[in-house]
């Protein structure tokens, strides 16, 4: 029968996920219970430059693994890390001892495979067994997998992995990937396979790549990790390959172990991280997109799918692979960019507005914590009332501003009463097309380059209320963004999960927004905060109206 590897990657594929931060307790129990589960093969995590921190699974040399390779160690399981080419010194590499990792794996774009698997022979050299990861594989035509598998045997790795960075394979490309890689590797080279999940067929292909083995009788390498823990849409479950395995190949993995260490390990990151198939991921697939790109169209513009995947298809193929946040960020203003002339619009808002006070009810949750306070302020001071990009139900408003496409269309469903009764100010990235009571503003007037959460919507109001020549502003729901916990916004439904260190830098550029709009556009126009706000001290206090 053929001789099949399971390989989990959870402990270097899932530091994408947590930054590496799985703990040395969770570490260790990790690649103890994987060991006793008799998983063929367990990868620790990457060799990196930097020194190692605790907690992390980015090593900085063999010598730091050490202590996490079970004394008990199974004789048929082998320990592995891997380098992501060009990004590790191998000065730093010690050579083989038998008391750390067993092999290393090499990770490389195709454009420097030559390179990569000529640098790999000094891994050989210092006595490790080397395996070979082609990144990106399908991209390779015909002939280069060809070439990459004749200069493979020269190297005689133990094995060549083909990899679908994208998620991008259904089973006819594995099946001609494989059957040239088979055709021309030496049969004593095991092929692997490493997937993502991004158009659900991880699993599906997983048992097509057994099947292609069964019939060439070659030996293989299967990756997976816990619950597919892995960058984007994620990886293949071992939970799932390990029992298919058992039943159809007469594998011994013990699944109950597995199961545990679920139950264990694996819960707390499945509570507090997101991955696995999504809308978004599903996006990135179909296209051959790179998942960071999609991660700056989600995260920082809110952008919904369909706009997405329009943006997307705009850049060129070779394009989308990589994530070149300054050429995707041209690309999304200029999708945005839909020019109206809205100087009808400027100048009937200019008469309703010219010389009034206004209140922005922005969506932070203090909109409903202090709501009292706001409604004795709209009682005592009768502003312009403006809601930003959202709708509550405690409120009556005079005007609507939108500005983002997504929370737009939720308003329209959720409280389309409200909504269809009220007058509405829209950027034309939304719609150019003028309706009853509806103001359409250019998006680019409003919109300033320069941060890297460039539309704040209660920014470009108030960048479109300078314009309208309006006595004074005040704020109400403007909170920023909570670094401890998800609850910054009134409607569970927008908040928008991110991590500590996105809401810092999201909260850092809406203050330096802020700052930039009173220091050079706010012209005659007054602010003052009603509700606790994090931007309350991001100017001069003397800038401002006191309460």
């Amino acid at each position: 029968m053929t001789k099949i590897n399971l390989l989990d990657c959870t402990l270097r594929d899932g530091a994408y996920i947590n930054n590496s931060q799985f703990g040395d307790n969770v570490i260790k129990g990790i690649i103890n219970n994987l060991n006793s589960a008799k998983i063929d093969m367990i990868e620790v995590g990457w060799l990196k430059d930097n020194p190692r921190e605790n907690g992390s699974t980015y090593f900085h040399t063999t010598e730091d693994i050490i202590p996490f390779i079970p004394t008990a160690k199974n004789k048929k399981t082998q320990f592995l890390a891997m380098i992501d080419y060009g990004r590790y010194d191998i000065k730093n590499l010690k050579n083989y001892d038998g008391a750390s990792i067993d092999s290393i794996r090499v990770v490389f774009p195709k454009e420097k495979f030559e390179e990569a698997i000529k640098f790999s022979k000094q891994i050989k050299e210092k006595g490790y067994k080397l395996c070979l990861q082609a990144a990106n594989t399908q991209s390779y035509s015909d002939i280069e997998l060809i070439q990459l598998a004749q200069l493979t045997n020269t190297v005689q790795p133990e094995s060549l992995s083909i990899v679908d960075t994208f998620g991008v394979m259904y089973q006819s490309d594995l099946q001609r990937i494989y059957m040239i890689l088979d055709n021309n590797l030496n049969k004593n080279i095991k092929i692997g396979f490493h997937s993502h999940n991004n158009l659900q067929l991880s699993f599906a292909l997983a048992i097509e790549f057994v099947q292609l083995a069964r019939m060439s009788n070659r030996e293989i390498i299967i990756d997976s990790s816990l619950c597919g823990m892995g960058r984007g849409a994620g990886n293949t479950c071992t939970e799932l390959v390990s029992n298919y395995l058992n039943i159809k190949n007469n594998s011994n993995y013990d699944t109950n172990i597995i199961m545990d260490t679920i139950d264990i390990y694996m819960k707390g990151f499945i509570a507090k991280y997101n991955w696995g198939y999504s809308i978004p991921f599903c996006i990135a697939g179909q296209l051959g997109s790179h998942v960071n790109n999609i991660a700056y169209l989600q995260n920082i513009h809110k952008t919904d799918y369909r706009d997405m995947k329009i943006i997307l298809e705009s850049l060129a193929k070779e394009e989308r692979k990589l994530y070149d946040y300054d050429k995707l960020e041209k690309t999304y203003v200029n999708y945005q960019n839909k020019e109206v002339n809205d100087s009808i619009a400027i100048d009937e808002l200019k008469t309703s507005f010219r010389n009034k006070n206004i209140i922005l009810l922005a969506p932070g949750k203090t909109l409903i914590t202090e709501k009292n306070k706001i409604k004795n302020y709209i009682i005592n001071n009768t502003p312009i009332t403006i809601g930003i990009n959202a709708i509550s139900n405690e409120y009556h408003y005079d005007y609507l501003f939108f500005s983002n496409q997504v929370r737009f269309n939720y308003a329209r469903e959720k409280n389309s009463e409200i909504f269809n009764n009220t007058k509405k100010i829209i950027t034309s990235n939304i719609t150019t097309q003028t309706f009853k009571n509806t103001y359409i503003i250019n998006y680019n007037t409003l919109m300033k380059l320069g941060w890297k959460y460039f539309d704040n919507s209660t920014i470009m109001a108030l960048r479109l209320l300078a314009k309208l020549e309006v006595a004074s502003v005040s704020f109400a729901g403007f909170d920023g963004y909570e670094e401890s916990n998800n609850d910054s916004y009134n409607d569970i439904i927008l908040q928008n999960y991110l991590s500590p260190d996105e809401k810092l830098a999201l909260n850092n550029d809406i203050a330096s927004m802020l700052k930039d709009f009173v220091l050079k556009d706010k012209l005659n126009t007054k602010l003052q905060f009603i509700t606790d706000s994090q931007f309350k001290n991001a100017v001069t206090q003397d800038l401002f109206l006191n309460i």
